[in-house]
């Protein structure tokens, strides 16, 4: 029976290797940064994901259309909407992402993405990967940026968190060797470390930031997080005028609510899984993961999307219109920047400012004493429009910041 349970456990790993040592060459062999000035037209497609992802991100659409309009109307981009990444189709097809979708996705350049259910044990649905693993692996979507900033307490952080690696890489590979152990496997590659690292180094030069933290365990996980870390000191040789230290995750978690130390960080750059947690952590700072974007980039496609869930309760009680859609706004200036339309993101950055943190004309509580997600758009793009909105939010934030 041990001789059997051992075969069956060696032969999985066998083909859990074969693959990862495959990927690690293809690793090797990266194409060039896409061109974005160089395509007409762009075509972004909008992925509405399941719960209320389809309501915030039909109010993210038109914004976009709002701000791309002269863009829109002589062919420059095109906006798609692209159905079927529900976790209902996913289901029904127990893949991560239906083939179909996945044909139209990679039909894009740029992706805008609403939430998506990722089934857990012991739920109705069966054990499929998270989708949104599956296209980060799919479209190597490896860098995973998430900026926090809080100007009134000196929080500007900008953490780049490695999106195809780490433990949520085989998250649906684990082995149940027999009833009563189970394995999961972390994998940590040096071209993949070295990519997300050199990303957060390169931001930091470019945008005048002094320093760059890496967040590990490597004084227990010695092999993975601490090939990680060689390689972040490795390359941080290369970036002199910018200083490189090193936190674990534990005391990192406690460090981001030190008042007087979570002002010092600047740029972090981390694992898969200890990103997630640290960037949700980070993300109350600002009013929560509901109003939080990120981006998933690589060097061919790149995907926004909202950072919380998708929040089915909120339609079984019929309530997604009222669901807050900034995380897919704050999602929705990520790609603009990323796509050269720099002034148009920062346009929409100052108006979500102002509407959210400042004048607060409209309150979103999720439920219908508040404001629906449509008003809060109108609202949003109502400021958009001010002769005055640079001026404004420098006068607002100024006064918000500390002495």
């Amino acid at each position: 029976m041990q001789n059997d349970v051992i075969q069956k456990s060696l032969d999985h790993f066998k083909s859990v290797l074969e693959d990862q040592l495959k990927r690690v060459e293809r690793l090797k062999e990266s194409p060039d940064w896409t061109d974005y000035s160089a395509i007409k037209p762009i075509i972004i497609g909008v992925i509405g994901g399941d719960g209320i992802g389809p309501y915030i991100a039909d109010e993210a659409k038109r914004a976009l259309e709002f701000l791309l309009k002269d863009d829109i109307q002589n062919g420059k981009v095109e906006l798609r909407t692209i159905e079927g990444l529900t976790i209902e189709k996913r289901a029904e097809v127990k893949k991560a992402i239906p083939d179909d979708v996945l044909a139209e996705i990679k039909k894009c350049h740029l992706c805008l993405k609403g939430p998506t259910t990722t089934p857990k044990k012991g739920d109705k649905w069966p054990n499929i990967e998270s989708a949104n693993v599956a296209m980060r692996k799919e479209l190597d979507l490896f860098a995973n940026i998430r900026p926090v900033r809080v100007l009134s307490e000196g929080i500007d952080w900008t953490f780049f968190r490695e999106n195809t690696e780490d433990l949520y890489a085989l998250g649906s590979r684990g082995l149940d060797a027999t009833d009563d152990l189970a394995f999961d496997f972390k994998v940590i590659t040096t071209p993949g470390s070295d990519r997300i690292i050199r990303a957060a180094f390169d931001f930091a030069k470019a945008n005048g930031k002094k320093k760059v933290t890496a967040v590990t365990k490597a004084n227990v996980v010695k092999t993975t997080d601490g090939k990680f870390l060689n390689v972040f000191y490795d390359i941080a040789k290369e970036y002199p005028d910018i200083e490189a230290d090193d936190w674990y995750i534990d005391i990192m978690t406690a460090k981001l609510i030190d008042t007087k130390r979570r002002t010092q960080f600047e740029v972090f750059v981390l694992p898969n899984l200890y990103g997630d947690i640290l960037t949700d952590e980070a993300a109350e700072f600002q009013g929560g993961v509901g109003t939080a974007g990120s981006a998933n980039v690589g060097k061919q496609y790149a995907m926004f999307e909202a950072i919380h869930g998708s929040a089915p309760r909120m339609v079984d009680e019929g309530r997604a219109q009222y669901a807050d859609p900034s995380s897919m706004l704050r999602a929705s200036v990520m790609m603009l920047k990323h796509m050269g339309h720099q002034e148009k993101g920062e346009r929409l950055d100052m108006a979500l400012d102002i509407c959210g943190t400042y004048e607060k004309k409209y309150t979103l509580t999720g439920r219908s004493d508040g404001a629906t997600g449509r008003e809060y758009v109108d609202y949003v793009m109502e400021t958009i429009q001010r002769d005055d909105l640079k001026e404004r939010w420098g006068q607002l934030t100024k006064a918000e910041q500390p002495a």
